[in-house]
């Protein structure tokens, strides 16, 4: 099994800033738990978005589905009602994208790396970096010949 790469501490990106104490660090990483949170949430948009945009697709083929099949009044109900209908009212969900980024991703981004630059450097990752050596050094104590 191959031996850890950059076993003996944190790549200096990863590496706690002189003065910076654990409940620092703790806070950051839990400021940076809860970027992480948004990260997915902001891809569930994506997720919402393209699904979405993926059974509005379906719609405008059942329409042309009833039509064919002789429903005229039901695919103009469908297509009347549903096809290409805002998601909210006057939004379509890559407009809800374009808000949630812009309202709140964005500043919370650009909040979360300010505070990082003001408490630890800039340095992100430091409670997991801190984790990972560890982790290393229990499993080189219990390795040890």
């Amino acid at each position: 099994m191959a031996d850890d790469v950059g076993a003996e501490e944190p790549d200096e990106a990863h590496r706690r800033p002189s003065g910076v104490d654990d409940a620092t660090v703790e806070a950051l990483g839990m400021l940076t738990k809860a970027l992480e949170y948004t990260e997915r949430a902001r891809g569930h948009l994506y997720a919402v978005h393209h699904m979405t945009g993926g059974a509005d697709r379906m719609l405008a083929e059942a329409v042309r589905m009833l039509r064919q099949a002789g429903h005229e009044k039901q695919a103009g109900l469908v297509e009347q009602e549903l096809l290409g209908r805002d998601v909210v009212p006057g939004m379509w969900t890559y407009q809800l994208i374009e808000a949630y980024d812009r309202t709140y991703y964005k500043v919370f981004t650009a909040v979360e790396e300010q505070v990082r630059q003001d408490l630890a450097a800039g340095r992100r990752h430091l409670a997991e970096a801190e984790m990972q050596q560890a982790a290393r050094a229990r499993r080189r104590r219990h390795t040890a010949p």
